[in-house]
């Protein structure tokens, strides 16, 4: 297909920009694009990043409302993207208060789980891993995220509007979803990973699979005590807080154990460990690494970059415009400092013929499609815990093994 013109890296002009040439493949009508709270670019990465403060993290974090009182750090979709490697965010917090730096790097080295996991299993993840999903008790009419209550409104309006929740209110969510409403938890991941600006198959499934129990066999039980203790205010105002419809906590049990995928000690997919090959003439950029310091880009400061928008894929996600809005601003930015050439349409197609340098990632559909563009150049992934025969059947397991570099 044609290739598409440079993205614009300011927002209004971004947003303008997926209306006229992803508009067709969103989850919203074209006309409700929008940004989302967050900017894209290498820039504005550095910026969050060299502004963390994490003092008093581990007592906040969990903070919903207000706003103002939250602990958490909100890098989490730089770096999904890959603009803030998990090593250098792991460096940056060294010299914060003890228990803060060990509850951060905690939640970092989850994502890594994260990616370890998803990187043995792929698309497994979106099948229970150790138990079937939570039988609940009374059944629950009606919508599993209703508008009438205020809990569940603020917190979707706030997942579709700013495309980012904190974990707390992740966890409210899916147990809502699934664990009381009994619904299917993999359906309700798929909603909110379209509108989730971090969202990662790797990091979001295994919130889910962690919340509902199919990956620890405890379901996450969310009641008003999780409110009232971590957003008051919100069952102040509510309009049934004299009929609370969780009140007290969910009638459920954990599933039966399933026969999972294999989470015993076996090895991981790693990538290379130093460069492979030479000569590649452009960088094949994924949503995965699209930072400035992606190795395959940093390795040549002016190779040009190609990044494509996969129709098929996108056509089948209908992701919110929000993440595609933070994905276009990011690609505008890098252009103002090589060329870059975007296109709409299948890697395989865009990028055959050429002499491709890339950063081998940790997810399958980076592996399958390798296998046909080829590229000529790999490099490694950057890994904070470059995976080796682990096992995985829990992230405390791996923990104990695993080791930061």
């Amino acid at each position: 297909m044609p290739i598409l013109p440079v993205p614009p890296p300011d927002r209004p002009d971004a947003v303008d920009w997926v209306r006229d040439h992803l508009g067709d493949l969103v989850r919203e009508p074209r006309e409700a694009v929008a940004a989302s709270a967050f900017d894209g670019g290498q820039k504005a990465a550095d910026a969050a990043l060299a502004g963390l403060d994490i003092t008093g993290y581990a007592s906040t974090r969990s903070t919903v409302l207000p706003r103002s009182a939250r602990g958490a750090s909100r890098l989490s979709p730089y770096i999904r993207h890959g603009l803030l490697p998990l090593p250098e965010v792991w460096s940056a917090v060294e010299g914060a208060p003890d228990r803060d730096r060990a509850k951060y790097r905690d939640e970092l080295l989850w994502q890594e789980y994260a990616r370890h996991l998803y990187s043995r299993l792929g698309g497994s993840t979106s099948r229970p891993l150790r138990y079937g999903p939570p039988r609940t008790g009374a059944g629950w009419s009606g919508e599993p995220w209703p508008d009438d209550m205020a809990c569940m409104s603020a917190m979707v309006t706030e997942l579709r509007e700013d495309g980012w929740l904190v974990n707390q209110a992740r966890m409210w969510l899916a147990s809502q979803w699934a664990v009381r409403a009994g619904r299917d938890w993999a359906a309700g991941e798929d909603e909110m990973f379209a509108h989730l600006v971090d969202g990662s198959r790797a990091a979001n499934r295994l919130g889910w699979q962690w919340t509902v129990g199919t990956g620890s066999g405890k379901p996450y039980g969310f009641s008003r005590w999780q409110v009232l203790r971590r957003a008051p205010s919100l069952c102040a105002s509510c309009a049934l807080a004299d009929d609370c419809p969780v009140e007290s906590w969910p009638d459920a049990e954990p599933g039966a154990p399933v026969d999972g995928p294999d989470l015993g000690r076996a090895p991981i997919p790693a990538g290379p460990a130093h460069v492979e090959g030479g000569g590649g003439e452009v960088v094949w950029l994924t949503a995965e690494s699209l930072g400035g310091r992606d190795p395959a880009l940093a390795a040549v400061p002016d190779r040009p970059a190609v990044f494509v928008f996969d129709e098929p894929l996108l056509a089948r996600l209908r992701l919110s415009g929000t993440r595609l809005v933070f994905l276009a601003q990011t690609l505008g930015e890098l252009a103002t400092t090589r060329p870059v050439h975007v296109h709409r349409g299948r890697p395989e197609a865009e990028l055959a013929g050429r002499r491709v340098a890339a950063t081998w990632t940790p997810v399958p559909g980076w592996r399958r499609r390798s296998r046909t563009v080829r590229p000529v150049e790999v490099h490694p992934w950057p890994w904070l815990i470059r995976p080796e025969s682990f096992a995985l059947l829990s992230y405390s397991a791996w923990r104990r093994h695993a080791r930061p570099r």
